[in-house]
């Protein structure tokens, strides 16, 4: 059921049915959107785990319609120089930030070296994550299952911690949640419980900021062909790595960035608290 408002938003009126469109006060506005600088021009992203994978697929979108972009990476330093590279190619700026985001200060630092940089935070993408294989709970030590929920969902939290006090009406979040946050996995018990974690986490800060004109979405990807895939599995499980997708194959880290664009313009300005399900057609509920 609709929720009720005693605000009035626009003026009382009644037309005969189906109604005319010209006699609505506003008439509805229809035309398309355009955005001639780019659909992000102006704007300054903070993109966790963007030196390769979804991350840079991302950041490079992101350039490409006109952001400025700040990269937080892990050790990688090879493939974040090259993904700076390919992000300038498109007249854009970006600032590589090196650091665990599993500990709380990083995750702060990179928050404010962004902002400092840039002068301001518009977007916030988080998508840093780790994940490894067991075969049964017992083999899931208590510190492994730490720095699961620290880089995968932790992390997640304090960068909108430490983001929100910079982030004005028109501001985006955006989660990166999983497959299978929804459907569980036998083998990744612990990445899975995280990423259903982020799926809590995206509804709630989303109804706690909504007043404030900020969204937060997230996408849940199915398989996707990341380095982080062939560091995790074993290599029989590598070369058929998404056949058991509807689709039949993963998915390129090219194929999911376009919803991060989506619920990071002003395309995706009516839409909060959702999840995008980029994941080759398996149907989720939720």
């Amino acid at each position: 059921m609709q929720k009720k408002s005693s605000r009035k938003l626009r003026p009382e009126q009644s037309q005969k049915r189906p109604g005319k469109e010209a006699a609505l006060k506003p008439v509805p506005a229809t035309d398309p959107r355009e955005y001639p600088a780019g659909k992000l021009a102006g704007k300054v992203a903070l993109i966790t785990g963007g030196d390769s994978g979804i991350g840079k697929a991302v950041a490079l979108l992101f350039a490409r319609e006109g952001a400025s972009v700040a990269i937080g990476y892990l050790t990688e330093k090879e493939d974040a120089v090259t993904t700076r590279s390919e992000i300038e190619a498109y007249d854009a700026e970006c600032l590589l930030l090196k650091g665990d985001v599993g500990k709380e200060s990083v995750c702060r630092s990179l928050v404010e070296k962004t902002v400092k940089h840039f002068g301001k935070l518009d977007i916030v993408v988080n998508n840093a994550a780790l994940h490894w294989e067991a075969e049964a709970l017992d083999n899931i030590s208590t510190d492994q299952l730490l720095r699961t929920f620290h880089t995968d969902f932790f992390s997640y939290f304090w960068i909108c911690k430490y983001a929100l006090p910079h982030l004005k009406k028109g501001a985006a979040i955006i989660n990166t949640a999983s497959v299978v946050a929804y459907r569980g996995s036998p083998k990744l018990i612990d990445y899975a419980a995280a990423k259903g974690a982020v799926i809590a986490f995206t509804r709630s800060l989303s109804s706690n900021l909504v007043d404030k004109g900020i969204r937060v979405n997230a996408v849940a990807p199915g398989p996707v062909w990341t380095p982080l895939i062939a560091s995790t599995f074993k290599k029989k499980d590598v070369a058929s790595f998404g056949s058991d997708a509807p689709m039949g194959r993963a998915g390129m880290p090219n194929e999911i960035a376009p919803a991060y664009l989506f619920l990071a313009s002003d395309d995706g300005s009516f839409i909060s608290g959702q999840v995008i399900h980029s994941n080759g057609g398996e149907i989720i509920n939720g």
